[in-house]
């Protein structure tokens, strides 16, 4: 028999020095006891997994808008990559895996339906603005709610990693500095992947210098990408690329932005009208009828007031959830 004892005495015998120990851990907001088996990072990924938030991700759009096809990405699916673009740095370095596995799961819990474009005019209506990354903290602190406090009590190093997975701010473990740097590595390239099978732009039309540093194909860009993470962050204290392979993302960035991203064919400008119409409409209908919210929502009006409880329903809810709604409250019959 394993123990929970057994797994904490191992980390210190096999993971490097910078590592993040379970053991070591500053712990979680509200005290409870220990598992007998999984130390505390396991067991904030498992709470993550079991939520009704990371459910949801896989009908919330990652950038294409209602695709046809099976194989676009969505919401679920770029999760899944950035753990596991993430476990296999962390696992090269001696990192903790089940620290970064769990941030990787639990970073865009708070993502609203329709990508970034339903973040960008959810953010336009509330006020105060709106950010995915903050919102995530949210779903974990607040409402996946249990009987015995508030959130779902993640350690301080797996919520540290959910809100500055994005932003100027760098996560306080390593770790968490891993999921940073792997969830861009994973939407520059299957996004391109995504793109490319949609025929929104060709393989020759990619930048032909970024193309020779990084590769030709999707699994030689991840491919050379992880391996220049691990060999540049060996043995330091922070989780950095080369100089070569840095610009090179960034310069592949820049062109996906012009030429995917704000694409008129990716996000045509009926399909963002019906977006915003959608968010907004909402909106404005549950902070005027707020009685109408789910129970849950109502109890903690009192607490939040009526525009953060509004917010917080809107983006939970997935594309074809926000679609039916929306249909049914202003579509005649």
């Amino acid at each position: 028999m394993i123990l929970r004892e057994d797994l904490e005495k191992r980390e210190y015998i096999i993971l490097s020095p910078f590592a993040a120990k379970s053991a070591e851990s500053k712990g979680r907001e509200h005290e409870e006891a220990k598992c007998a088996f999984r130390t505390d990072f396991q067991r904030d990924r498992d709470r993550i997994v079991h939520s009704k938030s990371f459910r949801r991700l896989m009908h919330k759009t990652q950038v294409f808008l209602a695709p046809e096809g099976d194989h676009f990405r969505t919401r679920l699916t770029h999760t899944l990559e950035v753990s596991q673009i993430a476990r296999t740095i962390a696992r090269g370095l001696g990192l903790n895996e089940d620290l970064v596995e769990a941030i990787s799961l639990g970073h865009d819990l708070g993502h609203t339906p329709f990508g970034h474009n339903g973040e960008f005019f959810l953010s336009e209506i509330h006020p105060g603005g709106f950010k995915h990354n903050v919102q995530s903290l949210r779903v974990v602190e607040v409402l996946e709610g249990e009987k015995e406090y508030t959130g779902i009590n993640l350690t301080l190093e797996v919520r540290d990693g959910i809100l500055n997975h994005t932003g100027s701010v760098l996560p306080i473990t390593l770790e968490g500095q891993i999921v940073k740097i792997s969830d861009r590595i994973a939407y520059i390239n299957h996004d391109i992947d995504d793109a490319i099978r949609s025929k929104v732009i060709s393989f020759d039309c990619l930048p032909v210098d970024c193309i020779k540093v990084l590769g030709i194909d999707h699994r030689s860009r991840i491919n050379k990408l992880v391996g220049d993470v691990i060999k540049n962050s060996d043995g330091k204290s922070v989780i950095s690329q080369s100089l070569e392979c840095r610009e090179s993302m960034n310069d592949l960035r820049t062109y996906m932005f012009e030429n995917v991203y704000h694409n008129s064919i990716v996000k045509k400008d009926e399909d963002l009208d019906k977006v915003k119409n959608i968010i907004y409409s909402l909106y404005n209908y549950y902070f005027q009828k707020s009685e109408l919210l789910p129970e849950e929502g109502q109890g903690m009006i009192s607490k939040y007031g009526v525009n953060e409880v509004v917010k917080d329903y809107i983006a939970g809810m997935t594309d074809r959830f926000a679609m039916n709604l929306y249909d049914e409250l202003f579509i005649p019959k």
